[in-house]
Protein backbone atom coordinates (compact mmCIF):
# COMPACT_ATOMS: atom_id res chain seq x y z
CA UNK A 1 0.00 0.00 0.00
CA UNK A 2 1.23 3.44 -0.68
CA UNK A 3 0.94 6.38 1.62
CA UNK A 4 0.15 9.44 0.91
CA UNK A 5 3.94 10.73 2.85
CA UNK A 6 6.45 8.87 0.97
CA UNK A 7 6.78 7.90 -2.78
CA UNK A 8 5.43 4.27 -3.79
CA UNK A 9 8.15 2.46 -5.49
CA UNK A 10 5.75 1.02 -8.63
CA UNK A 11 4.58 4.23 -8.88
CA UNK A 12 8.32 5.98 -8.98
CA UNK A 13 9.25 2.83 -12.00
CA UNK A 14 5.97 3.05 -13.99
CA UNK A 15 6.83 7.74 -14.08
CA UNK A 16 10.36 6.55 -14.87
CA UNK A 17 9.70 4.28 -17.80
CA UNK A 18 7.10 7.03 -18.76
CA UNK A 19 9.41 10.27 -18.44
CA UNK A 20 11.88 7.72 -20.46
CA UNK A 21 9.56 7.29 -23.64
CA UNK A 22 9.13 10.92 -23.43
CA UNK A 23 12.86 11.43 -23.38
CA UNK A 24 13.42 9.57 -26.36
CA UNK A 25 10.45 10.97 -28.78
CA UNK A 26 11.64 14.64 -27.38
CA UNK A 27 15.14 13.45 -28.67
CA UNK A 28 13.82 12.20 -32.09
CA UNK A 29 11.93 15.53 -32.39
CA UNK A 30 14.95 17.15 -31.78
CA UNK A 31 17.19 15.89 -34.42
CA UNK A 32 14.49 16.86 -37.03
CA UNK A 33 16.88 19.49 -37.06
CA UNK A 34 19.68 19.85 -39.32
CA UNK A 35 21.41 22.30 -36.88
CA UNK A 36 20.65 19.95 -34.29
CA UNK A 37 22.04 16.71 -36.11
CA UNK A 38 25.14 18.22 -36.55
CA UNK A 39 25.58 19.25 -32.23
CA UNK A 40 24.54 15.47 -32.32
CA UNK A 41 26.91 14.13 -34.71
CA UNK A 42 29.95 16.55 -32.70
CA UNK A 43 28.94 15.16 -29.05
CA UNK A 44 29.14 11.34 -30.23
CA UNK A 45 32.27 12.39 -31.75
CA UNK A 46 33.40 14.06 -28.67
CA UNK A 47 32.20 11.16 -26.26
CA UNK A 48 34.07 8.51 -28.34
CA UNK A 49 37.33 10.15 -27.86
CA UNK A 50 36.61 10.75 -24.74
CA UNK A 51 36.30 7.12 -23.70
CA UNK A 52 38.51 5.43 -26.81
CA UNK A 53 41.32 8.18 -27.44
CA UNK A 54 44.22 7.12 -24.42
CA UNK A 55 44.21 3.71 -26.46
CA UNK A 56 43.88 5.27 -30.16
CA UNK A 57 46.75 7.48 -29.66
CA UNK A 58 49.79 6.29 -31.35
CA UNK A 59 52.38 7.49 -28.54
CA UNK A 60 51.95 8.22 -24.68
CA UNK A 61 50.94 12.16 -24.33
CA UNK A 62 53.15 12.52 -21.60
CA UNK A 63 56.44 9.60 -21.57
CA UNK A 64 57.15 9.17 -24.84
CA UNK A 65 59.46 11.66 -26.94
CA UNK A 66 59.62 11.55 -30.34
CA UNK A 67 63.22 11.35 -32.31
CA UNK A 68 64.62 11.85 -35.81
CA UNK A 69 67.99 10.81 -36.43
CA UNK A 70 69.06 11.07 -32.63
CA UNK A 71 67.76 14.33 -31.62
CA UNK A 72 64.28 15.03 -30.38
CA UNK A 73 61.86 16.40 -32.79
CA UNK A 74 60.64 19.63 -31.03
CA UNK A 75 58.29 21.78 -32.58
CA UNK A 76 57.93 19.94 -35.80
CA UNK A 77 54.98 21.07 -38.28
CA UNK A 78 52.55 18.21 -39.42
CA UNK A 79 53.84 15.31 -41.38
CA UNK A 80 55.71 11.90 -40.98
CA UNK A 81 56.20 10.72 -37.76
CA UNK A 82 54.26 12.83 -35.83
CA UNK A 83 50.92 13.56 -38.24
CA UNK A 84 49.68 16.86 -36.14
CA UNK A 85 53.47 17.73 -35.53
CA UNK A 86 55.08 17.77 -32.20
CA UNK A 87 55.08 20.40 -29.40
CA UNK A 88 58.81 22.03 -27.91
CA UNK A 89 59.22 18.92 -25.63
CA UNK A 90 59.03 16.29 -29.00
CA UNK A 91 55.80 15.10 -27.67
CA UNK A 92 53.22 13.93 -29.90
CA UNK A 93 50.36 16.16 -30.67
CA UNK A 94 47.97 13.83 -31.90
CA UNK A 95 48.14 11.75 -29.13
CA UNK A 96 48.19 14.44 -26.47
CA UNK A 97 44.74 15.54 -28.41
CA UNK A 98 43.47 11.88 -27.84
CA UNK A 99 44.23 11.76 -24.60
CA UNK A 100 42.97 15.50 -23.37
CA UNK A 101 39.53 14.46 -24.57
CA UNK A 102 38.89 12.23 -21.87
CA UNK A 103 39.32 14.62 -18.92
CA UNK A 104 38.00 17.11 -20.86
CA UNK A 105 35.09 14.91 -21.19
CA UNK A 106 35.13 13.78 -17.37
CA UNK A 107 34.88 17.78 -16.17
CA UNK A 108 32.01 18.66 -18.96
CA UNK A 109 30.03 16.04 -18.18
CA UNK A 110 29.72 15.36 -14.49
CA UNK A 111 30.15 19.12 -13.92
CA UNK A 112 27.19 19.27 -16.35
CA UNK A 113 25.34 17.01 -14.67
CA UNK A 114 26.51 17.81 -11.19
CA UNK A 115 25.36 21.54 -11.94
CA UNK A 116 21.88 20.67 -12.86
CA UNK A 117 21.06 18.23 -10.53
CA UNK A 118 21.74 20.72 -8.07
CA UNK A 119 20.88 23.09 -9.79
CA UNK A 120 17.09 21.42 -10.44
CA UNK A 121 17.02 20.06 -6.75
CA UNK A 122 17.60 23.49 -5.15
CA UNK A 123 15.08 25.42 -7.58
CA UNK A 124 12.34 22.56 -7.04
CA UNK A 125 12.83 23.19 -3.52
CA UNK A 126 13.21 26.52 -3.10
CA UNK A 127 10.04 26.79 -5.13
CA UNK A 128 7.79 24.20 -3.71
CA UNK A 129 7.68 25.33 0.00
CA UNK A 130 8.72 29.06 -0.41
CA UNK A 131 8.30 30.80 3.09
CA UNK A 132 11.78 30.59 4.89
CA UNK A 133 12.76 27.52 2.64
CA UNK A 134 12.96 29.83 -0.16
CA UNK A 135 14.41 32.90 1.54
CA UNK A 136 17.08 30.89 2.52
CA UNK A 137 17.59 29.36 -0.59
CA UNK A 138 17.55 32.34 -2.49
CA UNK A 139 19.96 34.26 -0.53
CA UNK A 140 22.37 31.71 -0.89
CA UNK A 141 21.71 31.58 -4.90
CA UNK A 142 22.14 35.62 -4.53
CA UNK A 143 25.53 35.12 -2.58
CA UNK A 144 26.49 32.53 -5.16
CA UNK A 145 25.87 35.17 -7.93
CA UNK A 146 27.59 37.71 -5.90
CA UNK A 147 31.07 35.74 -5.73
CA UNK A 148 33.31 35.73 -9.12
CA UNK A 149 33.58 32.35 -10.47
CA UNK A 150 36.86 32.50 -11.82
CA UNK A 151 38.58 34.62 -9.19
CA UNK A 152 37.15 32.86 -6.26
CA UNK A 153 38.00 28.88 -8.50
CA UNK A 154 41.72 30.42 -8.55
CA UNK A 155 41.64 30.79 -4.19
CA UNK A 156 40.02 27.40 -4.07
CA UNK A 157 42.71 25.69 -6.12
CA UNK A 158 45.58 27.51 -5.02
CA UNK A 159 45.11 25.58 -1.53
CA UNK A 160 44.85 22.26 -2.77
CA UNK A 161 46.54 19.83 -5.33
CA UNK A 162 44.20 20.27 -8.62
CA UNK A 163 42.62 17.13 -9.88
CA UNK A 164 39.64 16.15 -12.28
CA UNK A 165 37.23 15.85 -9.49
CA UNK A 166 38.18 18.70 -7.24
CA UNK A 167 37.93 21.10 -10.31
CA UNK A 168 34.54 19.20 -11.18
CA UNK A 169 33.49 20.37 -7.61
CA UNK A 170 34.64 23.91 -7.73
CA UNK A 171 32.66 24.20 -11.42
CA UNK A 172 29.38 22.55 -9.68
CA UNK A 173 29.69 24.82 -6.59
CA UNK A 174 29.74 28.00 -8.78
CA UNK A 175 27.25 26.56 -11.84
CA UNK A 176 24.45 25.78 -10.27
CA UNK A 177 22.84 29.20 -9.63
CA UNK A 178 21.16 29.88 -12.77
CA UNK A 179 19.39 26.60 -13.19
CA UNK A 180 17.99 26.99 -9.70
CA UNK A 181 16.86 30.27 -9.96
CA UNK A 182 14.90 29.26 -13.53
CA UNK A 183 13.73 26.04 -12.15
CA UNK A 184 12.12 28.06 -9.07
CA UNK A 185 10.19 30.67 -11.38
CA UNK A 186 9.15 27.40 -13.49
CA UNK A 187 7.94 25.27 -10.02
CA UNK A 188 5.89 28.32 -8.51
CA UNK A 189 3.59 28.76 -11.59
CA UNK A 190 3.16 24.34 -11.62
CA UNK A 191 2.86 24.16 -7.93
CA UNK A 192 -0.45 26.65 -8.38
CA UNK A 193 -2.12 24.09 -10.97
CA UNK A 194 -5.32 22.48 -10.30
CA UNK A 195 -3.55 18.97 -10.51
CA UNK A 196 -1.05 19.30 -8.16
CA UNK A 197 -3.95 21.15 -5.70
CA UNK A 198 -6.03 17.89 -5.92
CA UNK A 199 -3.09 15.53 -5.49
CA UNK A 200 -2.16 17.44 -1.83
CA UNK A 201 -6.56 17.61 -1.31
CA UNK A 202 -6.32 13.71 -1.90
CA UNK A 203 -3.74 13.76 1.14
CA UNK A 204 -0.36 13.31 -1.10
CA UNK A 205 2.63 14.44 0.75
CA UNK A 206 5.26 17.23 0.23
CA UNK A 207 7.48 14.19 -1.61
CA UNK A 208 4.96 12.73 -3.55
CA UNK A 209 3.43 16.14 -4.82
CA UNK A 210 6.98 17.34 -5.73
CA UNK A 211 8.72 14.79 -7.20
CA UNK A 212 5.86 13.08 -9.34
CA UNK A 213 3.46 15.80 -9.85
CA UNK A 214 5.70 19.34 -10.21
CA UNK A 215 9.05 18.09 -11.34
CA UNK A 216 7.97 16.29 -14.57
CA UNK A 217 6.42 19.28 -15.47
CA UNK A 218 10.08 21.37 -14.87
CA UNK A 219 11.87 18.38 -16.17
CA UNK A 220 12.25 19.86 -19.88
CA UNK A 221 14.24 22.91 -18.32
CA UNK A 222 16.42 21.11 -16.29
CA UNK A 223 17.45 19.01 -19.51
CA UNK A 224 17.91 22.14 -21.34
CA UNK A 225 20.28 23.70 -18.66
CA UNK A 226 22.03 20.86 -17.98
CA UNK A 227 22.78 20.21 -21.66
CA UNK A 228 23.95 24.22 -21.57
CA UNK A 229 26.08 23.62 -18.12
CA UNK A 230 28.02 20.52 -19.78
CA UNK A 231 29.38 23.41 -22.34
CA UNK A 232 30.13 26.04 -19.10
CA UNK A 233 31.78 23.15 -17.62
CA UNK A 234 33.88 22.76 -20.33
CA UNK A 235 34.87 26.47 -21.20
CA UNK A 236 35.31 27.11 -17.51
CA UNK A 237 37.45 23.91 -16.72
CA UNK A 238 39.41 24.79 -20.09
CA UNK A 239 40.07 28.18 -18.94
CA UNK A 240 41.45 27.25 -15.40
CA UNK A 241 43.87 24.96 -16.95
CA UNK A 242 45.02 27.55 -19.15
CA UNK A 243 45.39 29.58 -15.75
CA UNK A 244 47.89 26.69 -14.51
CA UNK A 245 45.52 25.56 -12.35
CA UNK A 246 44.66 21.82 -14.38
CA UNK A 247 45.30 18.57 -13.05
CA UNK A 248 48.95 18.17 -13.86
CA UNK A 249 49.05 14.35 -13.44
CA UNK A 250 46.87 14.39 -16.89
CA UNK A 251 46.63 16.20 -20.70
CA UNK A 252 43.92 18.09 -21.33
CA UNK A 253 42.52 20.18 -23.82
CA UNK A 254 43.22 23.51 -21.68
CA UNK A 255 46.48 22.30 -20.16
CA UNK A 256 47.85 21.99 -23.76
CA UNK A 257 46.54 25.54 -24.40
CA UNK A 258 48.49 26.01 -21.01
CA UNK A 259 51.80 24.33 -22.28
CA UNK A 260 51.59 26.10 -25.65
CA UNK A 261 51.60 29.81 -23.89
CA UNK A 262 54.30 28.86 -21.33
CA UNK A 263 56.57 27.83 -24.13
CA UNK A 264 56.42 31.17 -25.92
CA UNK A 265 55.72 29.04 -29.19
CA UNK A 266 51.79 30.21 -29.05
CA UNK A 267 52.38 32.74 -32.12
CA UNK A 268 54.52 30.01 -34.00
CA UNK A 269 53.10 26.61 -33.68
CA UNK A 270 49.97 26.66 -35.00
CA UNK A 271 49.46 23.04 -35.33
CA UNK A 272 49.95 22.55 -30.83
CA UNK A 273 47.21 25.73 -30.84
CA UNK A 274 44.44 24.75 -32.98
CA UNK A 275 43.74 21.19 -32.04
CA UNK A 276 42.55 21.91 -28.51
CA UNK A 277 41.53 25.16 -29.32
CA UNK A 278 39.15 23.70 -31.91
CA UNK A 279 38.19 20.63 -30.43
CA UNK A 280 37.02 22.96 -27.13
CA UNK A 281 34.80 25.25 -29.75
CA UNK A 282 33.60 22.28 -31.70
CA UNK A 283 31.90 20.77 -28.76
CA UNK A 284 30.39 23.78 -27.04
CA UNK A 285 28.80 24.24 -30.60
CA UNK A 286 27.47 21.07 -30.58
CA UNK A 287 25.90 21.30 -27.24
CA UNK A 288 24.40 24.55 -28.20
CA UNK A 289 23.16 23.64 -31.15
CA UNK A 290 21.05 20.26 -29.54
CA UNK A 291 20.19 22.59 -26.61
CA UNK A 292 19.19 25.22 -28.95
CA UNK A 293 16.38 22.96 -30.80
CA UNK A 294 15.67 21.52 -27.23
CA UNK A 295 15.36 24.87 -26.38
CA UNK A 296 12.56 25.01 -29.28
CA UNK A 297 10.38 22.22 -27.84
CA UNK A 298 10.57 23.47 -24.06
CA UNK A 299 9.16 26.80 -25.50
CA UNK A 300 6.90 27.31 -28.10
CA UNK A 301 7.47 31.10 -28.54
CA UNK A 302 10.59 30.11 -30.30
CA UNK A 303 8.71 28.07 -33.07
CA UNK A 304 6.29 30.49 -33.44
CA UNK A 305 8.89 33.70 -33.59
CA UNK A 306 10.90 31.82 -36.29
CA UNK A 307 7.79 31.25 -38.37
Amino acid sequence: MSSGYFLDPETVIERLRSQGGRAWRTLRFVLRDNSAKLGFVIIVTFGFMGIFGPMLAPYHPIEDTLQQGGSMMRLQPPGGKAVLGTTSFGKDILSQFLAGARPTLIVGLFGGVGTGVVGFLVGLTSGYFGGRVDEFLMRLTDLTFALPFLPMALVILSFVTPSIWIITAVLVTFLWKMPARVIRSEVMTVKERTFVKSARARGAGHLRTMFLHVAPNVLGIGFLYTAYAVGWSIVAGASLAFLGFGDPTTTSWGRMLEQVFRSGAIRVAWWWVLPPAIGIGAVTTGVFLVGRAFEEIVNPDLQTEQE
